[in-house]
């Protein structure tokens, strides 16, 4: 199923007048004692209004070559068919000294799909995969549809316009016993072409899926690799999952695991089948509680982790887990304080530094940089958000290869309906 959306395009101009509070915070969230890094200026890029552009982007960007970033937003588009519109998909790229967005497909909420949570993957192609948390087709999830998978392929010719239309066509629709609401994960693709994600909800036992999408006569078929318990296995995973060389997959629960908090998990090829090995269940406390990031992997296979609630502060964690003797060691990078802590997978740079966002650390949110130090791991606070610039950043951050950092916040800006940012040394 084929479809074009035109691309209507909106000026980037950045307005720094105080937004109306649109949240009533009925708490006093407790700043982290961290030493600043160096100095850094922050800009917006985008203020989303909650209109053709969208509104609420909770994934972060994707970059391609040329430095354009693209990236979705849960709300905003078509205003008819879904209360507060059913997402978009966007794209940002330089023009002049400044940039403008276009907005390159709006989701009409129904076999289309609606509710793109999850962010954008290039693929070999140049074309754009994602999901949504619902729509499709209504006969296993009455009503709102289970979710979809979906491809958006650039003009076959060269257009010189920002608003050159783009086709889209539906890979997968979700049926509930194959998965139901692809939540935060971006897709992954291996090697031979095939496409990773996860639903969290939906399988054999409802409690969420791994599946595999692979290239078939034209289309695509799609296979469960693991469909979870709710048992020590996990519950509900929200982030997607990596892959390594080997061909085994990574990634997190929200819940489950020996004490319902989340757990990291690895799928290995065996026979015909998978087999799932819990890497380390939450102990909901000193560990952290609730992982809805998945994990990063760096050079010696070490795994990187966040949870949104637990440890010590009680405002999420920042965790490592090391290979070590045929098992896996846990080792805490950074407890967070306040009400709520990442929702973020971490990030890497080259020298081995971790970048994590935090959704209400320090009042509106803030991005951290953890570096090794001695045997342990140093906070550094690079940004600390306010909500006229930006608040309640929800997603990862993406490193661009002038150093720079850009990412998105869920609310906040000159119209409260969130923005997109970017972090210069």
């Amino acid at each position: 199923m084929a479809e074009q959306s035109a691309a209507p395009v909106f000026d980037i101009k950045w307005r720094a007048g105080t937004a109306a509070l649109a949240l009533v915070v009925m708490f006093a969230a407790t700043v982290i004692a961290a030493p600043a890094a160096q100095a850094q200026t922050y800009t917006v890029l985008h203020n989303f209004t909650g209109n053709g552009d969208g509104s609420e982007p909770y994934a972060g960007l994707s970059m391609d070559r040329a430095g354009n970033l693209y990236g979705t937003t849960v709300n905003g588009g078509n205003l008819t068919n879904c209360e507060g519109g059913c997402g978009v998909v966007f794209k940002l790229a330089r023009q002049g000294l400044g940039w403008i967005l276009s907005t390159i497909y709006t989701f009409q909420g129904g076999t289309d799909g609606a509710y793109p949570y999850s962010g954008i993957t290039i693929g070999p192609d140049g074309s754009l995969y994602g999901t949504t948390y619902q729509g499709g087709m209504l006969e296993g999830c009455v009503e709102v549809g289970c979710g979809t998978v979906y491809k958006l392929t650039p003009p076959a010719t060269v257009c010189k316009s920002v608003s050159c239309p783009w086709t889209k066509t539906v890979l997968h629709e979700f049926t509930g016993a194959d998965g139901d609401q692809p939540d935060y994960g971006n897709l992954i693709f291996d090697p031979a072409g095939n496409l990773y994600g996860t639903t969290e909800a939906g399988g054999a036992h409802d409690q969420g899926t791994v599946y595999e999408l692979m290239p078939s006569n034209g289309g695509w078929t799609e296979s469960v690799l693991w469909s979870f318990t709710g048992g020590d296995d996990g519950d509900q995973p929200s982030a997607g999952v990596i892959l390594d060389s080997a061909g085994n997959l990574y990634g997190t629960t929200f819940m489950g695991g020996a004490y319902q908090a989340g757990n990291v998990y690895e799928l290995s090829p065996s026979g015909s089948g998978w087999t799932e090995t819990t890497l380390l269940s939450l102990d909901g406390s000193y560990q952290g509680d609730e992982t809805i990031g998945g994990v990063a992997m760096d050079q010696h296979g070490n795994l990187y982790g966040t949870t949104r609630l637990g440890g010590s502060g009680g405002g999420g964690t920042a965790f490592q887990l090391a290979p070590s003797g045929g098992g896996w060691t846990f080792n805490l990078m950074q407890a967070f304080s306040g009400i709520e802590g990442p929702f973020d997978t971490p990030i890497l740079d080259a020298a081995g530094n971790v970048y994590v966002t935090c959704t209400w650390t320090g009042g509106w949110g803030s991005v951290f940089e953890l570096t090794p130090l001695h045997g342990g791991w140093n906070s550094n606070l690079v940004h600390s958000f306010t909500f006229s610039g930006g608040s309640v950043p929800v997603s990862s951050v993406l490193l661009g290869a002038n150093g720079n950092i850009y990412g998105t916040a869920t609310s906040g800006g000159g119209d409260s309906k969130g923005v997109i940012f970017e972090i210069t040394p």
